[in-house]
């Protein structure tokens, strides 16, 4: 199928997630998934038969004015042949109800999604999605685990503004980012850091977008001081999608690529640890769902989100029982929506 042609299937489920009613949520929902459709979601969901009433619902019973914010809209055919979507965006709303024990705050929340649709004969027939969970649980003053290194904002929208316009021959584009990639993986098997050649790919006023707990990085400097330092000395036996039975889905298009894969990394928590956690000496794998835009040649911005909350998991970290316990002081149940008449 044509780039456009695969965007055309996910049109009336995003028209229908824009401003959230259940009854044709679901409608469309029931025609775009398969019977059998393979559906990957962050911990704490896993692996679900039903995105709509396992996920979606609950959200929307967390936020009753849900609303699905598109921001990159992506599509195309892998190297392997297979039809993906690629879809970044925020889920918006007013945080009145608790979602997955996250407090309700009562005000306008965000949470950042990166959702992959693969599309055999128009339905969608296997679905991999991060969501920034510890996104809303900032927003709640509920994280319960170290600071984040980076900074904490709501994502935006590429600066060109044509997220949602995305299209022509991507192949320029992706040859960059796999080559890019490449280059970084040659440290610390090259003890130089000169070897990974970033400023031959990057832009020197990148933008790195990184998940919840991580943050987003400014410039070279700040990649490597607030992700790629800390990530590298914690983990530096880091393996990607090529190496060994890790599998990426890769989608180039104009000046977009994005990837998608369910685990794509594997790597041992050996060095000065990570995110606060010390050394265990623990392989983990993750999961790592990303869109890059290129500009003048180089990589401009770079939207990441990992499956954090699974990371901690396997390091045997119970994240969202730890905000409970932090936060079992704090007065349980819905919010009631305000009524302004009243002063």
């Amino acid at each position: 199928m044509t780039p456009d042609a695969l965007k055309a299937t996910l049109s009336d489920f995003r028209a229908a997630t824009a401003s959230y009613d259940p009854a044709p949520v679901q409608r469309v929902a029931e025609g775009l998934f398969a019977r059998d459709a393979v559906v990957r979601m962050c911990h704490p969901f896993g692996a679900v038969r039903d995105f709509v009433g396992e996920c979606l619902s609950p959200l929307h019973a967390a936020m009753p004015d849900l609303e699905r914010r598109d921001m990159i809209l992506m599509a195309g055919t892998t190297p392997e042949g297979e039809d993906w979507i690629g879809c970044m965006g925020s889920y918006m709303g007013t945080f009145l109800a608790p979602f997955l024990d996250i407090p309700p705050t009562g005000h306008l929340a965000h949470m950042r999604y990166h959702e992959f649709f693969r599309i055999e004969d128009g339905r969608v027939t296997e679905m991999q999605a991060i969501w920034d969970i510890p996104e809303l649980m900032m927003l709640a003053n509920a994280w319960p685990m170290a600071p984040q290194l980076g900074m904490f904002l709501n994502t935006p929208a590429p600066m060109s503004g044509d997220g949602l316009a995305v299209s022509g021959d991507g192949s320029v584009a992706l040859r960059h980012v796999i080559d890019m990639l490449t280059d970084l993986c040659k440290f610390p098997g090259d003890p130089d850091p000169a070897v990974m050649n970033l400023e031959k790919y990057w832009h020197p006023r990148v933008n790195w977008y990184g998940p919840a707990g991580i943050g987003t990085c400014r410039g070279i400097a700040g990649f490597r001081h607030w992700h790629q330092g800390p990530f590298l000395r914690g983990m530096p036996d880091r393996k990607l999608d090529a190496m060994g039975d890790l599998m990426s889905n890769w989608v180039g298009e104009g000046d977009y690529v994005c990837e998608t894969g369910w685990p794509n990394m594997r790597l041992t928590l050996s060095g000065d640890g990570w995110m606060g956690i010390a050394p265990s000496d623990r392989e983990i794998l993750l999961s790592s769902l990303d869109f890059w835009r290129l500009e003048d040649g180089l990589i401009r911005e770079n939207w990441v989100l990992v499956d954090l909350l699974d990371a901690y998991r396997q390091l045997g970290v119970d994240v969202l029982g730890r905000m409970r316990e932090f936060n079992k002081a704090r007065v349980p149940g819905s919010v009631v929506p305000l009524d302004w008449r009243a002063g």
